[in-house]
């Protein structure tokens, strides 16, 4: 059985994780009502994606 022969430093084992993190998702605000949506998606807020009306939410904006 394989053991290592000396303790992994907190650095190495900090360099090897640092890759795992939380991703915070990129936002940008909506052309059409201004709210902050994911970009590429369809806006929660008005419904709007491309300059046109893709999902009625009952919200009217501008």
């Amino acid at each position: 059985m394989a053991v290592p022969a000396r303790r992994t430093s907190k650095t190495k084992k900090r360099m090897r994780r640092g890759h795992i993190k939380l991703a915070t998702p990129n936002l940008s605000p909506c052309p059409n009502c201004g709210e902050l949506r994911v970009s590429h998606h369809v806006c929660p807020s008005c419904g709007f994606y491309d300059g046109k009306q893709v999902v009625n939410t009952g919200n009217t904006a501008n």
